[in-house]
């Protein structure tokens, strides 16, 4: 099962907010951090479902935590993020 890494936000007085450096416009948002990660993956198996006769290429693959690490974007974004592996819960092939 493939994992994609999260970017978590919260802000004072606000959602927590997930976005998906690899999956640009995927994104989701809950009042906690266990329910923005569900949700977070919930959002990303939509995504995937689509993906391809959305946008007219297909579903980005994963890239490591490690990879992401050498990108200046995701270091920027990361900074004061909670950073977490959620499960891609459907398969890229077997969308409909």
């Amino acid at each position: 099962m493939a994992h994609y890494i999260a970017v978590i936000h919260k802000e004072r007085a606000s959602a927590y907010g997930v976005s998906f450096p690899d999956v640009p416009g995927v994104i989701a948002s809950a009042s906690s951090l266990d329910d923005a990660i569900t949700q977070a993956a919930e959002a990303l198996a939509f995504a995937a479902e689509d993906w391809d006769s959305l946008t007219g290429e297909a579903f980005p693959a994963p890239r490591t935590l490690d990879d992401l690490r050498n990108d200046p974007e995701f270091q920027a974004l990361a900074g004061d993020a909670v950073i977490a592996a959620i499960p891609l819960q459907v398969s890229v092939g077997e969308a409909a």
